[in-house]
């Protein structure tokens, strides 16, 4: 089995990639910001990158690295571009200039979409610093042999403190808390777990360059919301669709529509996606 070095493993994605990987067969090393993880590293310093990947001598590299709060990212560009830009240059030139051949796999965003459609992996559109940041990442790693993974998640968060879209919205019909879900944002996220089995499916096969990987027949933020609500029988009478326009809590505009054309990942890979709709029935019984 080949040798996966997981970094940003301690993150919402990692903390359940790692211990799937684990359960396939792959001998995983983790990376990680606090204990939890095999090894701490800082990748923005290309030395600490060298000397972990020294170290850990994988022949497949997971990169989960990412500053994926907005609002801080516009704010703070040079953050931005440490975690989710050079981390990645740092990644790419220690594996391109070592004797071994090593397989990036990097985890990207549907962010980095907008416009009327389904978006193939063609159809970039730049409209935030977390965008470029992300954007700029992917052309890092492409410099290797690495596939490029566009794609959102939902599923319930093994990190404390982090919650995932499904964590609130459970957590806030649960408390009957009054919440806005946005009507006019579009997106076809994949489960934790589907996502989970894809990545391990692209490990073994190692596909190069981009690809979209999402569920089919994505929705409104605000659909979702309230379908995975129905699943769980949860009370929905505190929950408002509004417009994102309307939400004066959102400091930089976010894409309106990110639902993604997944057919070259399915045609490439020789696998079938699921459909959101199965998706969200799945994801619910993890909160049952």
């Amino acid at each position: 089995m080949k040798k996966v070095l997981l970094i940003g493993a301690t993150g919402m994605l990692g903390s359940t990639l790692g211990p799937f990987l684990r359960k396939c067969g792959y001998p995983v090393v983790t990376h990680g910001r606090n204990s939890d993880a095999d090894l701490t590293a800082d990748l923005t310093k290309l030395y600490e990158t060298q000397s972990l990947i020294r170290k850990t001598n994988p022949d497949v590299v997971v990169n989960l690295i990412g500053l994926t709060n907005v609002d801080e990212c516009e704010s703070n560009l040079q953050k931005a571009y440490l975690i989710n830009t050079q981390t990645v240059e740092n990644i790419s030139d220690v594996l391109m200039n070592q004797e071994q051949h090593s397989y990036l796999i990097h985890v990207s965003t549907d962010h980095i979409y907008d416009g009327e459609g389904l978006h193939s992996e063609q159809d970039v559109t730049i409209t935030n610093n977390y965008a470029m940041t992300k954007y700029a990442g992917e052309l890092a790693a492409l410099r290797m042999s690495s596939a490029v993974l566009r794609t959102n998640f939902i599923g319930r968060s093994c990190v404390v403190g982090r919650e995932s879209l499904s964590d609130w919205v459970f957590r806030s019909c649960a408390n009957k808390d009054s919440v806005s879900v946005f009507d006019d944002v579009f997106f076809n996220p994949l489960s934790i777990a589907s996502l989970s089995e894809m990545i391990s499916l692209v490990i073994n096969k190692q596909p190069l360059g981009v690809f979209n990987l999402g569920s089919h027949h994505g929705m409104s933020k605000a659909d979702f919301a309230f379908k995975f609500a129905k699943e769980l029988d949860l009370p929905t009478s505190m929950m408002k669709r509004i417009n994102s326009t309307e939400a004066k809590f959102l400091k930089v505009y976010r894409p309106k529509n990110m639902i993604m054309d997944v057919s070259k990942f399915e045609r490439i890979l020789d696998i079938s996606l699921p459909e959101l709709d199965v998706e969200i029935v799945n994801v619910a019984k993890d909160y049952e």
